[in-house]
This record gives C-alpha cells, sequence and structure tokens, in this order.
C-alpha cells in the first residue's frame, strides 16, 4: 500500500477530467483515476472511489451522497427536529456502513461532532437514543481516533443507565469495541473509567442474548489486546489480570456458554477471550477447574466442519497448555486425536495448520509421555503433511519445526519413525526457504540426529562471512 496522500477533491477533480477532457464514461474515468495514482504510490484507501453527483441547475458541482446525508443530519439537530432526526440518522448510518472511505470522508467534514450532538438530544428517548448509539457504531468502524472524552463519558452513561436494556447494551457495547480497537489510550480510558465490570456484567445480565453475549466477550478481547503500533507499550497484561482477579471474568464466560451449547459462533467468541486471558499459570488452571477445557473440547469435535471456529479452539488450547498440569488434563480428555484431526481435514488451511501444530508443540514441550501420545496419534505425520502443503507459509514451516523438536528432544527413540517419513528433507527446505526457521530448524535436525551445517550469512563487514 502507498504511502502517500491525496485530498478527496484532487481524486474527484482527475475522475472529472478524464470524463470532460477524454470523454471516458463515468466507470472508466473512475478506474482510470486509480490506476493513476496508485501507479504513483497513493493510498487510496480513504478515498471515496465513486462518480461525485453531476452539477445542480445554477451550476454548483454537488457533494457526495455521504456529506449530503451529513448535511440532512446536521439540520435536523441543529434545529432540532426530533420528528424528522431517527430517519436523517438512519440515512446517515446506512451511508457509513457502505465503506470505510465513506466514513472517513463524513469524519473529515465534521461528522462525530453531529453525530455526538444527536446522542445527547437522544439521551432521554429510549428509541432514538437506540437509532443514535448505532450510528455513531457505524462512524466510529475504523475511526476510533474521533472518539473524545466526552463521547467516552456518553457511553458509559448509557451502559450503566440502561444495563437492563438489551438492544441499548449492545449498540454501547459496539461502540466501545470500535473505539478501543487499534487504539491504546481508548482502553486505558475505558477501564480506568470502569468499562470491565460493565463488560462482564453485560454477559451476566443477558446471558441469554447471543449478541451481547458475543461482543462483549469480544470487547473484553480487545482490552487485552496489543495492537496500537504508537504505543511502545500497552497495558494488555494489565487489562487481562484485572478482568480475571477483579472481575471474576474466567468463571462469567465459561458460565455463559452453558447457555449457547448449540451455537458455535458464540462459543468460538468465548474461546478466543479465554485464550487471551491465559497469561498466568493459575489462570489457564482456573480454565480447567471451572469446566472451560471440556467445552473446548466439545466444540472442536461437534464444529470440525467450520474453520473459523477450529482455529479459534485451537488457539485456544494452545493457549491454556502454557500449564504444565494442564497439558495432561488436555491429553487426558483426548484432545491431541482431535487437533491431529482438525490439521488432516483442513489441511488447506494454513492458520488451521499453523495453530494445531502449536498446539501440539506446546503439549509436548517437557513431556516425553505426551509425546508418545502425539506420536501414536499422527501427530508428527500431521505436521509434516502441513509442512508439504505449505511450503511458502513460514508460520506453518516453523510451528511443524518446533513441533518435531520437541518430540524428539527428550525422546530420542521418536527420531527414527519421524525420520522415516521424510522430515529431514523437509526441514531442510524450511530452514533453506525461511530465514526465520532457521534456528528451530536447525534444531530439530540436530535432535533428530542429523548432520547440520552452519549457515553463512554475508555480513556486509571486513572479513566477509558470519556464522
Amino acid at each position: 500500500m502507498g504511502s502517500k496522500q491525496i485530498a478527496q477533491e484532487t481524486f474527484d477533480d482527475a475522475v472529472q477530467e478524464n470524463i470532460t477532457e477524454f470523454e471516458m464514461d463515468p466507470e472508466e474515468a473512475v478506474r482510470e483515476a486509480v490506476q493513476q495514482f496508485e501507479s504513483q504510490g497513493v493510498d487510496l484507501s480513504n478515498i471515496v472511489k465513486a462518480v461525485r453527483p453531476p452539477a445542480s441547475e445554477n451550476g454548483q458541482r454537488q457533494k457526495h451522497q455521504i456529506l449530503l446525508a451529513l448535511e440532512s443530519l446536521g439540520r435536523a439537530v441543529a434545529e432540532p427536529d426530533l420528528a424528522e432526526l431517527p430517519a436523517q440518522l438512519s440515512a446517515f448510518a446506512a451511508q457509513c456502513k457502505e465503506q470505510l472511505a465513506f466514513r472517513h470522508l463524513a469524519a473529515q467534514n465534521g461528522a462525530y461532532a453531529v453525530v455526538f450532538s444527536a446522542c445527547r438530544l437522544a439521551a432521554g428517548d429510549r428509541e432514538l437514543l437506540l437509532r443514535a448509539l448505532c450510528t455513531l457504531c457505524a462512524l466510529l468502524d475504523g475511526q476510533p481516533d474521533l472518539l473524545d472524552a466526552a463521547g467516552q463519558e456518553l457511553l458509559l452513561q448509557s451502559l450503566r443507565e440502561r444495563r437492563d436494556d438489551a438492544e441499548v447494551t449492545l449498540a454501547g457495547l459496539r461502540c466501545v469495541r470500535h473505539a478501543c480497537l487499534k487504539h491504546e489510550r481508548n482502553r486505558q480510558d475505558f477501564v480506568r473509567a470502569g468499562i470491565l465490570p460493565l463488560l462482564t456484567g453485560a454477559i451476566v445480565q443477558h446471558g441469554r442474548s447471543a449478541d451481547v453475549v458475543r461482543t462483549a466477550a469480544s470487547a473484553l478481547r480487545v482490552m487485552t489486546f496489543d495492537d496500537d503500533i504508537r504505543v511502545p507499550f500497552g497495558h494488555a497484561h494489565d487489562h487481562a489480570k484485572m478482568i480475571v482477579l477483579e472481575n471474576d471474568g474466567l468463571r462469567v464466560l465459561i458460565e455463559a456458554a452453558k447457555a449457547f451449547t448449540d451455537n458455535s459462533g458464540v462459543l468460538s467468541e468465548l474461546c478466543a477471550t479465554l485464550s487471551r486471558l491465559s497469561v498466568r499459570n493459575e489462570f489457564c488452571q482456573e480454565i480447567v477447574d471451572l469446566g472451560g477445557l471440556n467445552f473446548m473440547v466439545t466444540l472442536l469435535a461437534d464444529c470440525m466442519e467450520h474453520p473459523d471456529v477450529v482455529r479459534q479452539v485451537l488457539s485456544a488450547i494452545r493457549a491454556v497448555a502454557g500449564n504444565d498440569d494442564v497439558k495432561d488434563a488436555i491429553v487426558d480428555a483426548g484432545a491431541t486425536e482431535l487437533i491431529v484431526l482438525a490439521i488432516s481435514q483442513h489441511l488447506g488451511n494454513p492458520q488451521i495448520c499453523e495453530q494445531g501444530c502449536a498446539a501440539l508443540c506446546v503439549l509436548a514441550l517437557r513431556k516425553p509421555e505426551n509425546c508418545s501420545v502425539i506420536m501414536e496419534g499422527g501427530g508428527a505425520l500431521a505436521a509434516l503433511q502441513a509442512m508439504k502443503a505449505h511450503p511458502r507459509e513460514v508460520a506453518v514451516q516453523k510451528q511443524a519445526c518446533m513441533l518435531i523438536r520437541n518430540l524428539v528432544s527428550r525422546s530420542r527413540d521418536l527420531s527414527g519413525p519421524i525420520l522415516e517419513m521424510g522430515a529431514e528433507g523437509l526441514i531442510a527446505e524450511a530452514r533453506a526457504a525461511h530465514r526465520d526457521c532457521d534456528d528451530v530448524a536447525r534444531a530439530a535436525l540436530r535432535d533428530l540426529g542429523c548432520p547440520v551445517e552452519l549457515r553463512e550469512l554475508w555480513t556486509g563487514q571486513r572479513g566477509g562471512l558470519a556464522q
């Protein structure tokens, strides 16, 4: 993606020039403008790639549809016209949902202030507040920087005062989630202001609402992210501990799962959040003690045909297996056979192959007994098949190499059977193709008993070669 930026007006002028000067039809004019700017390294992700409506009768150039919708909403807010406001909110929200470029253009033209004012006007009207929060949610999607301190307080107040209302709660939760994705300051502000008990409380209060439970769990998970590249160190680990220790998050999530035994979407979301909370040995053990492992294994068995669910469960199993005692519980629960089945059944999916190999890798670490179980269940063969299927996927190659190394590092008797499967050649190929695999591939070859030559790298310094 390019690093250069242009204004919407610049793009619109180029499109119009293609139409008037070169007699292109509108669609061709847009395509030509896109190609022209992208060839110059311009980032068009925030540009509305459409023909602006034709000029009005007085010759004035028309605005894009979302700006017209914003102007209508602005008039309804300024008057204020509460009878007209719901329709204008819905019309503007619909435009926002079209694409990020629409939302970006609206934000550049003061949309946040207008929508925030609408939310303030709607405070005493439940239906209007719901509509206003949904519009705010649509505008914030991909634009967390828009939310200010007043907006944070408005969302917190709505969630507190209308905690019994599932629909308003859901709209507020979605706003919070959008505001916290890739935005560390918003996350920290919300946590300091008390968002965590509101999120866990929403799951308890509306435990029968799939949408609320899924969205609240997702929002909790976002609070544990470290995805804001503008911030060198976030509070992801601290937030995870607060969710567990101060808000009983593990119990809340696992109890919520009991109401959705046939809803793979909700269970997958809960698994994903549990994996983000498995940051301490005692947390991993608590998940097992509360029955979390049982529902993960059951979910993996029941939803083997759903790749998104399989990937999330494998990631969760990998996370909780960080505790050595939990490793044994996972193996005893029969999860290794299901993990191998998942890799084999979704061999074409690199994410599942990566997570499956990673989960087996953790289960094998420092556990010779588990290594035997994994080997007997076909784990090594599945990993090598994954390497064959995805030679260009460095993550798959790396996790498979680490698994092979862990299987044989304390169980040298497994080296022979694994070598007979063709492991040496595949690992050597991974080492040659991917610099990031060099260390783990060399370790795997060494522990398999294969001769290992140190790779020589040109350093560009006097003396030339470094080992």
